[in-house]
C-alpha cells in the first residue's frame, strides 16, 4: 500500500467551493482509477486555505503512471486546479508501522 500525501494551498475565500470540488473530484474521478484504495481529506483549522489529502494506492505506479498519465488526471485537475494558489506538493510514503 502506498500513501500519496498532497499538501494543497487554495486561494483565500474559496474554501466552501473547494470543499465541494475536491470531494467531487475524488469520488467521481480518482476513486475509479486503477489501484485506488481510499482517501482522507483534512482541512486546515489554523490555515483555512490549506488542505492535506491522503490517497491510498495499491502500487506507486498506480498513481504515477496509471492515473497521472491518463485522461482522468486532466479531468481531476480541471475540477480542483482552478482553486490552487500554488501547485500542490505531492509525496509518496510506504507504511513503516501502525497502531491497532
Amino acid at each position: 500500500m502506498i500513501l500519496e500525501l498532497a499538501d494543497i494551498r487554495i486561494q483565500p475565500g474559496k474554501q466552501a467551493d473547494f470543499d465541494i470540488a475536491i470531494q467531487r473530484g475524488l469520488t467521481e474521478v480518482i476513486s475509479k482509477a486503477k489501484g485506488f484504495s481510499g482517501f482522507k481529506i483534512n482541512k486546515g483549522i489554523d490555515s483555512p486555505e490549506r488542505y492535506v489529502v491522503m490517497i491510498y494506492w495499491e502500487t506507486l505506479e498506480n498513481h504515477t503512471i496509471d492515473f497521472r498519465e491518463s485522461a482522468a488526471f486532466a479531468e481531476w485537475r480541471g475540477i480542483v486546479g482552478p482553486f490552487f494558489a500554488v501547485p500542490p506538493t505531492v509525496e509518496h510514503f510506504s507504511l513503516l508501522a501502525k497502531s491497532n
